[in-house]
């Protein structure tokens, strides 16, 4: 069945990057020139799904704002002739069809998920983390799509990571059993080095199946006394197996300070109007360091 439907949790308080998260969400952060968020709505646009839920919380609605017509803006460009800008902005509110819908208590990303099961129904869906940003030739969460439609089976994107991440993520038992993908058969969340599986973690992308729901339901609070999709997922590793696609893009992780850093000079570095200027500056600035 084709994917359509995406669920981007960003509920989240921000609590790593205050006080810049206490008035604007973090998700709202910028990369050069966008918002995190609207990196996360493209990658799945581009991917083919059609209809995205956003999970937000209280003071978050600059969110719905930002993926909406603004008219005095649009006037006041028609006026200044600034028809490229206006037709980019045309673009970003008729992207996808966007629903909002809020977690009031930050219970967790499984507690974000379950929200969401009126919105999916009874069919196949992506979840796009709103704390990751990933960015490369190939859509992140395509990959998993690709993945879903070969195998049949849920479907986690994966990355290698250092023990210091290890035990602030997850930890995955696999198998490789293609060239980017690999047999999921067990996880823990946030795991002791002692309890670990592999290095492999999951990073903010998955594709799952409705039956999701259901287990979320009797799923009891796991790390942070809060419902973790790790452990549903688990349930579904076990059972019934799941894929995980070590995906190709190079993933940002807006919750924190260097992550937020880090996106900003890379993809500065790759961005038409900044690359130049800034190149120059990172040549001047490492000859002080």
């Amino acid at each position: 069945m084709k994917i359509r439907k995406a669920i981007i949790p960003a509920a989240g308080l921000g609590t790593r990057v205050l006080p810049a998260s206490k008035s604007m969400p973090k998700e709202m952060l910028p990369i050069v020139d966008k918002p995190a968020i609207q990196y996360i709505v493209e990658e799945a646009v581009k991917a083919g799904i059609t209809d995205i839920l956003i999970i937000t919380n209280r003071g978050k609605g600059v969110i719905e704002d930002h993926f909406d017509h603004s008219i005095e803006l649009e006037e006041m460009l028609k006026k200044r002739q600034r028809y490229d800008t206006l037709k980019e902005l045309d673009e970003l509110a008729n992207m996808a069809n966007i629903y909002y819908l809020r977690q009031k208590e930050t219970r967790g990303l499984g507690d974000a998920v379950l929200r969401a099961r009126q919105f999916v129904g009874d069919e196949p869906f992506a979840v796009l983390y709103g704390d990751d940003v990933i960015i490369g030739e190939i859509p992140a969460i395509a990959e998993l799509v690709e993945a879903y439609e070969t195998f049949g089976k849920s479907v986690v994107g994966i990355k290698e990571v250092p023990d210091n991440l290890l035990v602030k993520y997850s930890s995955l038992k696999v198998e490789k059993n293609g060239e980017k993908t690999y047999a999921v058969s067990d996880m823990i969340e946030k795991p002791a080095l002692e309890e670990k599986f592999s290095n492999f973690s999951i990073l903010g992308r998955c594709v799952l199946e409705p039956e999701i729901f259901d287990i979320l339901e009797r799923t009891p609070l796991g790390a942070g006394n809060e419902l973790q999709l790790t452990d549903a997922m688990k349930e579904v590793a076990i059972s019934k197996g799941m894929i995980g696609v070590d995906f190709s893009g190079t993933r940002y992780d807006m919750g924190n300070k260097f992550g937020i850093l880090k996106a900003n000079i890379e993809v500065g570095l790759n961005h038409p109007e900044t690359c130049a200027e800034l190149r120059e500056y990172i040549k001047e600035l490492a000859k002080e360091l």
